[in-house]
């Protein structure tokens, strides 16, 4: 992919205010009798300006984080602090409204539009829902939120989501997103369903609407070369853990976590003679409902050792803004590799 932005506006200031704090988040499902964690006991911070990328394998609970965020999941323990509330802790009218700050972008941008509506009533709903505005407000509202996402309002107003392309939908499901005015935008994977030639297009409009609107975001995704082009931050997700977080150029110049050295040697070079300098992932990603003892990523991790087995690493700063959840990590942080 190429021509993606390299920054999201103004990189958030370290002591900046901290608009999201998410504390020993814990997120359990029903597996016929047993019950298995897809989310296991997660803590961070967003900073207000920040864009927070959360990056890991299918199936590592990183979406699952994200719907929680927004409580479309429930969470089963832990808190996530927005501006002072609970989340967890509120329900009815209260938690209503304080939903239209936090909106999210899905995944597929197509099935997340409803094929029957219009698209001017699509993007006009969640101002009828709160019955902001008057009807001329709103269809003004309309117009100049499409306009912001690069969609002509005369020509797509009257038309129908099933008439346009993947890339076009995600456009409209942005504007929705942005008409409550929200001040944290959690965005799951929201170019993974879409052509590469229209990915850097999507990433460029999230980046020029966050400096328009001066939002936050928690931005989802599997890839890391597309993580780094529009974080501030990195957190990078195992198996329902944080393994690894850190400031997005220190994590590509300095990755500390064995899985962040995997998955950065996965990212696809243009040079058909580069020579990754990272150890590539094996294995398969264990069960969530059977996870291996003390480090989760042991059982395909190159360096584990004995300790690995009994005890869990706890997320510890190996730098200043740089955590790692390792016993024995790599890279320039540790002076090679501690176990070698």
């Amino acid at each position: 992919m190429t021509d993606a932005p390299t920054t999201t506006g103004t990189i958030a200031n370290q002591s900046g205010d901290i608009v999201l704090d998410v504390r020993d988040l814990v997120v359990e499902f029903k597996s016929g009798r047993q019950r298995v964690q897809a989310v296991s006991g997660v803590t961070f911070q967003v900073r207000r300006g920040e864009t927070l990328g959360l990056v890991g394998e299918s199936g590592c609970g990183k979406s699952t984080t994200g719907r929680t965020l927004v409580q479309v999941q429930s969470a089963t323990s832990g808190t996530i602090d927005y501006q002072g509330e609970d989340l967890n802790a509120l329900s009815g009218r209260k938690l209503r409204q304080l939903r239209t700050k936090i909106q999210m972008i899905f995944q597929d941008p197509i099935s997340s539009l409803n094929p029957r509506r219009r698209i001017k009533d699509i993007v006009a709903e969640p101002l009828a829902i709160w019955k902001r505005g008057t009807k001329d407000e709103r269809t003004a509202k309309v117009r100049e939120m499409l306009e912001a996402v690069g969609i002509d309002p005369d020509a797509a107003g009257d038309r129908r989501p099933g008439e346009f392309s993947g890339g076009q939908c995600q456009r409209i499901s942005i504007a929705r997103a942005l008409m409550a005015e929200p001040d944290l935008l959690i965005c799951d994977e929201p170019v993974s369903a879409l052509d590469v030639s229209v990915q850097a297009q999507i990433l460029n409009l999230l980046a020029d609407l966050k400096t328009r609107f001066q939002l936050t975001m928690v931005f989802i995704a599997h890839d890391l070369a597309v993580v780094k082009n529009v974080s501030d931050r990195v957190a990078v997700m195992y198996l329902g853990k944080l393994v690894e977080v850190a400031g997005s150029d220190e994590l590509y110049r300095a990755a500390a976590h064995p899985y962040t050295e995997a998955l950065l040697a996965s990212i696809p070079e243009p040079d058909p003679d580069h020579v990754s300098d990272h150890k590539a992932l094996t294995g398969e990603l264990p069960s969530p409902l059977n996870p291996p003892s003390g480090c989760r990523f042991r059982t395909r991790c190159p360096y584990a050792q004995e300790r690995c087995a009994s005890e869990e690493p706890p997320l510890r700063e190996l730098a200043p803004g740089h955590q790692v959840a390792c016993h024995f990590p790599v890279g320039p942080l540790a002076g090679g590799h501690a176990g070698a």
